[in-house]
């Protein structure tokens, strides 16, 4: 390993994009392929119509080397239905997830499942003699701790959302 990709795996880390299209058919293709096509693992993505229809949101989590994904980015807002890209930092930003869990529930486990559930404010949706489904919303820690918990008992299947994001109004830090 030379001193230059030294540098650049130091510089590595995870960047939440919030970026508005114009709702046309394969917008959403055309962006997450200027990632794809340089090597970045797209992490998370989520699409959705704004508050204008004719608007939408892309949230897309990526990982990678400062360098090339301001240039990714400077590329992304370059797209002809790109209206505008934006970095968000995660203390100027609000994220959510949602997941629905599958987890397998006896007699024995089942009232431990629902205390887990309660602590993480998780909806029970849906409840059968082997399984639990569960709702959880919140940010990827809060998702990703909860999953943990509920491992050992043997999780069937998991969907999620992907993240959501927004930037803050306000002065003061959000609170993921």
């Amino acid at each position: 390993m030379n001193k230059e990709t030294n540098v650049h795996t130091l510089d590595v880390k995870q960047y939440t994009l919030s970026i508005l299209v114009r709702n046309h058919a394969g917008v959403l293709s055309h962006v997450a392929g200027l990632f794809t096509r340089r090597g970045y693992n797209i992490e998370s993505i989520s699409a959705g119509i704004t508050e204008n229809p004719e608007i939408t949101r892309i949230t897309i989590v990526v990982t990678g080397d400062n360098r090339i994904m301001e240039q990714a980015i400077k590329q992304c807002r370059k797209l002809v239905d790109v209206i505008k890209v934006t970095n968000l930092k995660y203390n100027e930003a609000v994220t959510r997830e949602l997941a629905l869990i599958v987890v397998k529930a006896n007699i024995e486990n089942r009232s431990r499942i629902i205390e887990i559930a309660d602590v993480f404010d998780a909806k029970i949706v849906d409840m059968a003699e082997e399984a639990i489904l569960l709702e959880v919303t919140g940010n990827i820690r809060k998702i990703n701790s909860i999953i943990q918990l509920l491992s050992p008992f043997g999780i069937e299947e998991i969907g999620r959302t992907g993240m959501v994001a927004l930037k803050t109004r306000s002065a003061i830090p959000a609170i993921n």
